[in-house]
């Protein structure tokens, strides 16, 4: 009886499974009774903070072949806008990004990566549109409060500066300006830097509001000011919904950022569906991904979220990830200004699950079809409702322009969860068209684009070097840098770190920690200036160092720290501190809570001294000069089993670093 009662469920299955390709749904594509809005394009985003801070540190020609797949055009991801963070000397998810004004009187435009990167990304693509957005400010904009709205005119001088100085230094025009991301906004300021940009001669870029929640959208509603204002709404993680109030606005709207995922096979469906349906269910023209690269320390907050992974400079291996090609299938068939159709006429939900959009410049057509399941589609944030994919016969019919339409290029990707290898961005034989209609056989986790357009490529390079750890021993002098940019596989956490002139010919460059006063924050700052190098899963380690300490200050060398990006206030290790006034002290969290143990040591400010830290198992040993200073042994209860090794400072002063030296790591 039960075998018999299996086999009535086994013919009732796939009765039903019949059932669902034979009966196909009727779908219309037409431009007749119009358009609907403007798409436009897909972006990454570098910073929110230093995401992409060990892709600068590659080497040719591993370095040209990432930035290929990012932004050239017809070969990868081909990303039409690149949003970048400026920067604000402060943590904002992963490390910290130089401003270029650390005080009111200091301004400097060589600072950073992203400058480069912004180059980087016209080189390939000259069309590609810029997006500038503060995550924090550097102290002096505060004014000793947590905010960048003390005074109005100081904060949009700022800003403008950096438009200005992306011109003037690097032949940069941006395209677009935000406000201070995910963090309250304040209409003046709004207004204020509206007629700023425009006196400026600026009135091209776009004011992007307010990179957060839509809570904006009911202010612009009543106030026709702030309307005038604000050209672009941009919110975060909208789950491809936006309110009424968004929508009664007019205004164009974008997922200013989204996806935030693992780039694995579920992190590439999630990026399907809400590339689709923020404009099937939010009517959002842009979806600009966070991260653009996870170009970071795996151990790092959001480990791999970015569109590919480039983290290991040191061997040049990188990975490009499906996110890559689930973009293509977008970017490579359009261009922005191109025009969606309207919804229930090329822009619509499928009936058993999936979506569709369809778009055109006046004469071509591409139509992006997605069936990601719910449980292969899950972005990091917000919840995703429960839903369901079926297998389904989707019937087109072509009307208005698209009637004479003879024949569509396929190109394919289906993505599998269970060890299979996913078959990724693969052009298939086109589809015929006949008497106006074509019918598909579609399966969940799927991804379609249709178009008449003969573009399309699957852009290759040689399989990059193997995965390898962080090289040990590893040095570094510091002299083979650029004056203001930052070192190799270093990650500011606090703080941040420039490589200058020394004034000393014995220490020709150097690292200078360069922030004197706490920031305007974006997450709670820690008060320590901290970077972090090598292998998070490091236990023993000897570590060395040479310093330069000015006035009521100090600096450490640090084991075992276990956390970093906003939690580094939270970050527990060993903590080996030298001041400035001749004193040691040995802690083991880096708001020095802790004392492990302390002394005298023959150092001042202003005179160079070598640090140096030894962790062998439960025992730790510092010197200074050579001179053994402490031994202790190491509570396991206190002190993590590994981590990142360190450097830093007890408080925000100048110091100078050199002749950094990881002897050992076993």
């Amino acid at each position: 009886m039960a075998h018999f009662i299996a086999e009535v469920f086994h013919i009732l299955f796939v009765l039903q499974l019949i059932g669902s390709y034979s009966v196909a749904s009727q779908y219309v594509i037409s431009d007749a009774s119009g358009l609907g809005r403007r798409y436009d394009g897909i972006g990454g985003l570098s910073g929110g903070g230093a995401t992409s801070r060990l892709l600068v540190n590659y080497p040719e020609p591993y370095l040209d072949q990432i930035l290929d797949y990012l932004f050239k055009p017809n070969f990868g991801a081909s990303l039409p806008i690149l949003k970048v963070e400026i920067g604000g000397d402060s943590q904002s998810t992963d490390g910290t990004e130089s401003s270029h004004m650390h005080s009111a009187n200091d301004e400097n435009y060589q600072r950073g990566y992203e400058w480069w990167l912004m180059k980087e990304a016209k080189k390939r693509n000259p069309s590609i549109k810029l997006y500038g957005l503060p995550w924090a400010f550097p102290g002096w904009i505060g004014n000793g409060q947590q905010s960048p709205y003390v005074n109005i005119d100081v904060t949009v001088d700022y800003i403008i500066k950096w438009i200005q100085g992306a011109k003037t230094h690097h032949n940069l025009t941006i395209d677009y300006i935000g406000i201070w991301n995910e963090r309250p906004y304040n209409s003046t300021y709004i207004k204020t830097l509206r007629s700023s940009l425009n006196k400026a001669g600026l009135s091209h870029i776009a004011v992007v509001a307010a990179d957060g929640t839509s809570a904006i959208s009911q202010d612009i509603l009543m106030d026709k000011a702030l309307a005038a204002a604000v050209q672009i709404i941009g919110v975060h993680y909208p789950g491809t919904q936006v309110t009424n109030y968004t929508l009664e606005t007019g205004k164009t709207i974008w997922a200013s950022e989204d996806y935030s995922t693992n780039n694995n096979e579920v992190g590439a469906g999630c990026w399907a569906r809400i590339l689709n349906q923020n404009y099937v269910n939010g009517m959002m023209t842009s979806t600009i991904s966070w991260n653009l690269i996870a170009s970071y320390y795996d151990a790092l907050p959001y480990t791999r979220d970015g569109l590919m992974t480039a983290n290991e400079p040191w061997n040049s291996h990188y990975e490009v990830t499906d996110t890559i090609w689930i973009t293509a299938h977008t970017t490579q068939f359009t261009d922005p200004g191109w025009m969606y159709l309207k919804h229930k006429s090329g822009v619509q939900h499928l009936d058993k699950g999936g979506s569709f959009v369809s778009m055109t410049d006046g004469v071509n057509l591409t139509i992006i079809i997605e069936t990601m399941t719910h449980d292969h589609s899950k972005c990091i944030r917000p919840y995703l409702p429960p839903y369901n994919v079926a297998p389904q016969t989707a019937k087109f019919t072509l009307q208005g322009s698209f009637a004479k339409v003879s024949s569509l290029n396929v190109w394919y990707s289906k993505l599998t969860f269970s060890g299979q290898t996913s078959t990724m961005f693969a052009k298939k034989n086109p589809i015929k068209v006949v008497n106006g209609s074509f019918t598909l056989s579609l399966n969940p986790d799927e991804v379609y684009t249709l178009t008449t357009t003969e573009r399309g490529y699957k852009g290759n390079y040689p399989t990059p070097p193997p995965s390898a750890p962080f090289p040990v021993p590893y040095s570094d002098n510091f002299d083979n840098y650029p004056e203001f940019s930052e070192a190799s596989n270093f990650a500011d956490q606090a703080g941040v770190w420039e490589i200058r002139e020394s004034g000393d010919p014995t220490h020709k460059l150097v690292m200078e920690q360069v922030v004197l006063e706490s920031p305007v924050y974006w997450c709670p700052a820690a008060e320590s200036p901290i970077s972090v190098i090598g292998n998070y899963s490091w236990q023993n380690a000897n570590v060395s160092m040479d310093v330069k300490l000015g006035d009521n200050t100090g600096a450490f060398l640090a084991q075992r720290i276990n956390h970093g990006g906003c939690k580094v206030v939270a970050a527990t290790g060993l903590f080996f501190i030298v001041y400035s006034n001749g004193t040691f002290a040995v802690y083991s969290d880096i708001h020095r809570q802790f004392l492990l143990n302390s002394g005298q040591v023959d150092v001042k400010s202003g005179m160079w001294f070598k640090m140096q830290l030894l962790i062998q198992d439960n025992k730790a040993t510092g010197f200074v000069q050579g001179k053994t200073l402490f031994t202790a042994s190491l509570d396991p209860k206190t002190i993590p089993s590994h981590g990142f090794v360190a450097m830093g400072m007890p408080n925000y002063a100048s110091a100078q670093f050199d002749n950094f030296d990881i002897i050992s790591a076993s």
